[in-house]
């Protein structure tokens, strides 16, 4: 039986960025980092309140990235005009310029250091 979502893989090049992008810039903790005990890659956990929500991996060889394809990672924030604005004031590449209405919410899309897509989402009350 699922109990729910360990946490989303991401790639990248560069794990210092994606480091500094995603604590520096989003918010995120950093839980954990270590090197992997056999595939040679450095693994940094990263998340709120001690839960895991993002795996970065650092060191694969560039033949690897194609091994699987996530679409985007949605984080789940409050005051998402806000959060649009930090987002353009610190530079980040937006593909949205606004946030965009659903039946259930707003969202937009950005992109991180190695243009994977993200997106913000916050529930309607």
């Amino acid at each position: 039986m699922i109990k729910g979502i360990e946490h989303t893989g991401i790639m990248v090049s560069d794990l210092e960025s994606s480091l500094e992008f995603y604590c520096g810039i989003l918010g995120l903790e950093l839980i954990d980092r270590y090197m992997h005990p056999s595939a040679g890659v450095e693994l940094a956990f990263l998340g709120l309140e001690g839960k895991v929500l993002v795996e970065l991996i650092g060191g694969y060889p560039p033949e690897v990235y194609t091994e699987g394809k996530v679409h985007h990672v949605a984080f789940l924030v409050d005051h998402i005009g806000e959060k649009l604005d930090t987002l353009r004031t610190k530079g980040v590449k937006l593909k949205d310029e606004q946030p965009i209405e659903l039946p259930t919410g707003y969202y937009f899309f950005f992109y991180g250091p190695d243009g994977e897509y993200l997106e913000f989402f916050e529930r309607k009350q």
